[in-house]
């Protein structure tokens, strides 16, 4: 078999399978009584037994986030019937979230209610129709595998007054969260998403470079910190490009930013519906307009063309634009010329109307299911058989690119090798027109060993320091024939922690930004949806391209005085940061992004750990190829190493400036992040061998790391945050980790007791 190397591998050879992307989703209930949604296998939902009641979880996880009111109407009780139950656990008069705050939440919604609620009453709390959910669930980065491709069968939640019983243990967690968080506080003293309004308010005319559109100078592209993904250009109040922010990445060198679009959205296509294109246009053409006066280019990223539900009436008329079928959906096939033909005029219409626009990129060999040898399995098509996988791909991305000649070539296309089997892959950039430019990974395919095991690299590593062969090899294609090449890496953070805006690990970044400049790969793709904030990270880039060092960077973000300190800080915590035991596996399944929040559970929970998502308990997958061992005491070497790093600083600097003093907190979030998945490791493996004391001494840890977790997080609101994931957790999350870890160890300690 072969090695899990990327995200495709990885939901290829998880769950159901990247077929299973693509469903056709069944409905719970009855016919009259909801739209179709979809189910998987429905297993049992797991109770969060450290609380009285399903109705007092249901209370406690979304008190911050959802109102009392739209809660009530929920459960079938009266506002300040919730309240009291509230009040009873010792919550505090819940701060509220706003319309548009609100609207940026609904992933975090859903997660914690996964358990708690069916969906029609998941789709009250929301407000939502089956419709909306459906589609967030499909195209909102692939959540339904982020919840599990799984809806557990969760019975309907109606309202009962508490009995004596569940009284009397309300009041045992009131006590605990009196004990612990004595000076309150509980939702946080930055409320949730302060940072927009911090990144989105004017940068000081000192802090801003000049703004000129460059259209020679090397790519630095980047995407927004907090967009939304689905579709980010329909609603104005939700920019994802405020000015502000536009300013910031200006100032740490990005010259263009990009969006996640789908062609029928601002184009006509045959295939598709095609509404508000014109108001989509617009609110493009305005950005476009705005990010040109900060210097920067607006570039989109498509996956086209999208496939179409089997039963699609446009197959009826056109059965030869039917490709091949993927568990109840259809390619549009591109062998077919009217489909190419529809591509190339969209995107020559798309330039037309938005002649600034920077360009696109494209993967054509994605997750989504697209030509008909997108995942392989061209030989099912009667056009498509006949030809090969290079031929088709390669086909997708010159149609691409004659609608942006037809327009008159100004936009920049890249081809992005991402998906494309390396049996293939080089036929396919030989087949490139030579105006295309080729996107690699650039650490993919990078021998690593930690802890004594050996491994290669996929993606989404900063631990490791690319580039690594198989970019290197596509790079070489590309160059012999001509064209431009790009490299995609992670620059400020990545799935092996995400929940930082950025890790202080500025050695590893200048290394690999040092070697893509000694290669001569000139234009860098700074990231995926994560990774993205203002930060030196990104500093570091322009710093090395225009002939510095990590030593010039230090000094420039630091000054004479802090320099040497912050350089010293920057080396340790990378060095710590290259003993994370990489995997494509780990990254994804183990609770790296949960951290402290992650509940420990008494029982084996039967959940398989989901793609960022929801980890459970499924050590066997967190740890991948890792002996369990190795793979905690690897991170337990991270996290001391950050440890280390950050006592080493504080006591060279006293009082560390702002800047400093942040790159300290997003460490030491790191380093409990790191700590606490070594905790739930070590933890699943006592209750394994019914360890009980180990077990118990566990959650006194994790209770101390919950606890230190939730005073950073409650001052600054980026922590826990992902702009694909939303809020992984938050302050109420790290509570109920203690409340959580109080109740399993009184029950590991009874007996004894």
């Amino acid at each position: 078999m072969n090695p899990i190397t990327s995200r495709r591998d990885f939901l290829a050879r998880t769950t159901l399978g990247i077929a299973s992307l693509s469903f056709l989703p069944r409905s719970l209930f009855a016919e009259d009584a909801l739209p179709i949604l979809p189910a998987g296998g429905s297993p049992v939902p797991l109770e969060a037994a450290w609380f009285p009641s399903r109705v007092h979880a249901f209370v406690w996880r979304n008190w911050p986030l959802v109102s009392l009111e739209r809660m009530a109407a929920v459960v079938g009780a009266k506002a300040e019937d919730l309240a009291g139950i509230g009040r009873s656990m010792g919550l505090e008069p819940p701060r509220g979230l706003s319309e548009a705050q609100r609207r940026r939440a609904h992933l975090t919604i859903i997660r914690r209610n996964w358990h708690l609620l069916p969906y029609d009453q998941i789709l009250t709390l929301l407000g939502w129709t089956a419709e909306q959910l459906a589609y967030t669930l499909r195209e909102d980065d692939f959540f339904f595998h982020k919840v599990g491709q799984l809806k557990p069968k969760s019975s309907t939640l109606r309202w009962a007054a508490p009995t004596a019983a569940e009284s009397a243990r309300a009041e045992e967690i009131a006590q605990i969260v009196r004990e612990h968080f004595q000076n309150g506080g509980l939702e946080g003293k930055q409320p949730l998403f302060t940072f927009i309004e911090t990144l989105k308010a004017p940068l000081a005319p000192a802090s801003r470079p000049g703004a000129v559109v460059d259209n020679e100078a090397p790519l630095r592209m980047g995407y927004s910190y907090f967009a939304l993904c689905g579709d980010p250009l329909l609603d104005p109040a939700l920019d994802p490009y405020p000015d502000g922010l536009l300013a910031r990445l200006a100032a740490v060198g990005e010259n263009a930013v990009w969006l996640h679009v789908e062609l029928s959205h601002l184009a006509p296509v045959p295939w598709a519906q095609n509404k508000h294109i014109e108001q989509r246009l617009d609110a493009l053409r305005e950005l476009v307009a705005r990010a040109a006066t900060h210097g920067i280019k607006i570039f989109l990223y498509f996956n086209e063309p999208r496939s179409l539900p089997t039963s699609s009436p446009v197959f009826n008329q056109h059965p030869d634009w039917r490709g091949v079928e993927e568990n109840g959906f259809n390619s549009v096939c591109t062998s077919a010329p009217e489909v190419r033909a529809a591509i190339r005029n969209g995107i020559a219409g798309l330039c037309r109307a938005v002649p600034d626009l920077g360009g696109f990129f494209t993967i054509t060999a994605s997750e989504n299911l697209t030509s008909c040898w997108s995942h392989g399995q061209g030989a099912r098509c009667p056009r498509c058989k006949e030809r090969t996988p290079a031929e088709v791909i390669a086909e997708v991305s010159a149609t691409i690119d004659e609608g942006i000649r037809a327009a008159g070539g100004r936009q920049r296309y890249i081809a992005w090798d991402w998906g494309w089997n390396d049996e293939w892959a080089l036929d396919v950039i030989e087949r490139l027109p030579t105006s295309v430019e080729l996107q690699s990974v650039s650490e993919w395919s990078l021998p690593i060993e930690r802890g004594g095991v050996k491994s290669v690299v996929g993606e989404y590593s900063i631990s490791s320091i690319g580039p690594g062969p198989r970019a290197q090899r596509h790079w070489q294609a590309a160059k012999k024939r001509g064209l431009r090449v790009v490299a995609k890496i992670q620059c400020g953070n990545t799935w092996e922690l995400s929940a930082v805006p950025y890790l202080p690990v500025l050695e590893n970044i200048t290394r690999h930004a040092t070697a893509l400049r000694d290669l001569g790969v000139k234009d860098i793709m700074l990231g995926w949806t994560t990774g993205c904030h203002p930060s030196p990270n990104i500093e570091a880039i322009s710093e090395i391209n225009a002939g510095g060092t990590l030593d010039t960077l230090a000094i420039k973000r630091h000054g004479e005085t802090n320099a040497a300190a912050a350089a010293i800080f920057w080396r340790e915590c990378s060095a710590a940061f290259r003993e994370f035991p990489y995997h494509i596996s780990v990254v994804y399944q183990a609770p790296l992004q949960m951290g402290p929040a992650n509940p420990l559970w008494a029982a084996p929970t039967g959940y398989s750990a989901c793609m960022v998502g929801i980890p459970y308990d499924d050590l066997n997958a967190w740890r991948a190829i890792y002996p369990a061992e190795i793979f905690s005491a690897q991170l337990e070497k991270v996290a001391a190493g950050f440890d280390a790093a950050i006592a080493k600083l504080r006591a060279a600097v006293a009082i560390p400036p702002p800047e400093l003093a942040e790159e300290l907190l997003f460490a030491e979030v790191a380093a409990l992040h790191f700590a606490s998945v070594a905790n739930q490791a070590r933890a699943v493996v006592a209750r394994e061998a019914k360890e009980n004391a180990t077990l118990a001494r566990i959650c006194d840890a994790e209770i101390r790391l919950a606890i230190q977790l939730h005073a950073l997080q409650s001052r600054d609101s980026r922590i826990g945050f992902e702009a694909s994931n939303q809020y992984y957790y938050i302050p109420h999350d790290l509570v109920e980790k203690v409340i959580n870890c109080h109740w399993l160890a009184s029950r590991l300690r009874a007996p004894a007791e």
